[in-house]
């Protein structure tokens, strides 16, 4: 990624719902494609996709792709995982992986390319649902620094098909001679409030967002996304 960061996807999105699916693909269309709270698109509209193969004992695999836009050649991110979600009991469950990041345009576009392992807990309860989120890699955007991202996050249900999700995630870089996020700052904070909802199929979410970061990319901004799973 750029700029920014690179966590999870997210904008690796894993979902634990992969794990109750067999082949999938998912298709989403966003007002800004944000990572971390660091726009990918230069504060543009994203189109994005995934491709995901889930089995009957928790492991699944897939690869998702966005536009993306950070002041040079490079437009295209395209993403793979390997990973396994299992429920440790009625409260607890996991989900962990590997991930490796790859971007396209320009021959020094490949320059960013990066793994990425990630360990999510979940923690379900009459409240509602608590994430605890981590990734680590140790040659972040193709750096050869070691980064870390730790992530809570807490879903309540406002009313049936209604659901708000605040997060707060700090990235952290533990080779700052290598690798900064503003002058000789090592980590930034971000934080988000969304609310989900879904519609004929479509999931939907509008999300409020902001990072301690001076940058136009990663100031305050409303996030509105659009998206649709299909079973192949």
């Amino acid at each position: 990624m750029t700029t920014m960061i690179k966590t999870s996807l997210i904008s690796l999105a894993l979902c634990s719902n992969l794990a109750m699916a067999d082949w999938s693909t998912t298709v989403t269309g966003a007002s800004d494609y944000t990572f971390n709270g660091v726009s990918q698109t230069d504060n543009g509209p994203a189109i994005q996709a995934s491709l995901d193969k889930a089995f009957d004992n928790g492991v699944y695999a897939g690869s998702w792709a966005s536009n993306v836009d950070f002041g040079t050649d490079t437009n295209l991110e395209w993403d793979f995982y390997v990973g396994r979600y299992a429920e440790l009991n009625s409260q607890w469950s996991i989900d962990y992986g590997i991930a490796y990041y790859t971007y396209h345009g320009e021959s020094a576009s490949s320059d960013g390319n990066y793994p990425e392992v990630y360990a999510k807990f979940g923690f379900n309860n009459e409240l509602g649902n608590t994430e605890f989120n981590f990734w680590y890699s140790w040659d972040y955007f193709g750096t050869d620094a070691g980064h870390t991202i730790a992530m809570i996050a807490h879903t309540i249900e406002l009313a049936p098909n209604h659901n708000l999700r605040a997060s707060f995630d700090i990235s952290n870089s533990l080779d700052g001679d290598k690798y900064s996020w503003q002058a000789t700052d090592k980590s930034y904070h971000h934080y988000r409030l969304a609310y989900q909802t879904s519609y004929e199929g479509f999931n939907i979410e509008v999300a409020a967002e902001n990072t301690n970061l001076d940058w136009d990319t990663a100031d305050e901004r409303v996030v509105l996304s659009l998206s649709r799973t299909f079973s192949l």
